[in-house]
Parts: structure tokens; sequence; C-alpha cells
């Protein structure tokens, strides 16, 4: 996440605790990038999440551009077998609700936590049962 002026440290340290919980609830990879995403923001926001190389397929970007006051949440194949679209747009709502406040980094942190719970992955019962 490029850092600039945008955010303290202190939030800073705030988002990176959101997303590493969001990884531990759901055993997804997270990632989150805040900066211009250009003229077509959905095919920017693919482009970065392509990038994360192998672990695309297992992970969630979401991306921010606060100057277009644009938001793009991207999913990987295997991602999107546990946070679905409507976990992603609920995801998305609570950042927005944030976002409207002026509350950037804060509005992150409740996507993270709120994609966090949506991605957890079923408890296996029995597993070991045949």
């Amino acid at each position: 996440m490029p850092t600039g002026e945008v955010f303290t440290q202190h939030q800073l340290d705030d988002v990176e605790r959101a997303r590493k919980a969001a990884e531990s609830d759901t055993g997804l990879s997270f990632a989150v990038y805040v900066g211009n995403l250009g003229g077509d923001t959905r095919d920017y926001a693919v482009r970065l999440h392509a990038a994360l190389g192998e672990d695309a397929s297992r992970s969630v970007l979401i991306a921010v551009d606060p100057g277009l006051r644009q938001l793009e949440i991207v999913t990987g194949p295997q991602a999107r077998r546990y946070l679905d679209d409507r976990g992603a747009a609920l995801g998305a709502f609570s950042m927005t609700s944030s976002f409207g406040t002026g509350d950037l980094a804060g509005g992150i942190v409740a996507g993270l936590v709120t994609l966090g719970e949506h991605g957890r992955h079923p408890a296996v019962l029995h597993q070991d049962e045949p």
C-alpha cells in the first residue's frame, strides 16, 4: 500500500492489523492499494490484482482512489469460492459509509473486517470420519 501523506503511522498500523486479521480468519490473501486508478478504475484494479502473481487466485484486492472517489474489490477464482459478490458488496458498503464521513483509514479497516467475516471458510465437521 503506498503511504504518501494519506495516512498517519497509527492508521497504517490499524489497516495492517485488520489486513492480517482478515487473512487469519479466511486463509485468503488481502492486499490494499490506495492511489490513482486512472480512467478505467476496474481495469486498473484487475491489472493490480493480476500483478499479485502466484497469490492472485486466492487474493482479494481492495483498490481505493480517493481523488476519483472510486472503490474496486477484485477477488481471484479461489477467493471467490469463499467471498461471494454479496460479501464483497457488504464490505464495500462498510467502507463507503466511512469514506463518506472522511475516514479513509477507518473505512478500509471496516471493509477488511467485513470481508474477513464473510470470507470465512465453512467449518468442516467430521473431517476425519469416513
